[in-house]
Order: C-alpha cells, then sequence, then structure tokens
C-alpha cells in the first residue's frame, strides 16, 4: 500500500474512533468501537488497492452515519 493510502486509512481509522467516542451510552459506545477495530483488523492485510479504495468508502459512509446518529442524539437531548 502506498504511503499516502497508508495514511488515508490511518486517519479514517482515528476519525472513526474519535467519533464514537461521543455516544454517551456505553453500550453504543464499546460496540462502536469494538467494531471498528475488529473490521480494521481484519481487513489491514489487503493489498488490492481497488478493494481498499471499497472499503474506505464503505468506512467513509459509516463515519457519516455515525455522525448523523451523534448530531440526532444530541437534537433529542436539547429538547
Amino acid at each position: 500500500m502506498a504511503a499516502s493510502k497508508r495514511a488515508q486509512v490511518l486517519r479514517l481509522y482515528r476519525a472513526l474512533l474519535r467519533e464514537s467516542q461521543s455516544f454517551s451510552a456505553y453500550g453504543y459506545r464499546t460496540y462502536a468501537i469494538r467494531r471498528i477495530r475488529d473490521a480494521f483488523r481484519e481487513n489491514k492485510n489487503i493489498k488490492d488497492s481497488a478493494e481498499i479504495e471499497t472499503l474506505m468508502n464503505k468506512a467513509k459512509a459509516s463515519l457519516e452515519m455515525i455522525h448523523r446518529q451523534l448530531l440526532g442524539l444530541s437534537m433529542y437531548a436539547a429538547a
């Protein structure tokens, strides 16, 4: 994997973990963190750049979903 692609993957991994830390419920938070770590460990040996790109797109979609969930939860907490 090229150094720049590796850096992108690491940034995405950190962003997912950072965003997941914002869940207030312990169960949601630990589940999300465990799933993120497991998924990245499971796919750490993939060399095919097309498959890496597909997995990165799925991870970006997951990051957006987590962000939307946190936004929705914060709207309910404010009400």
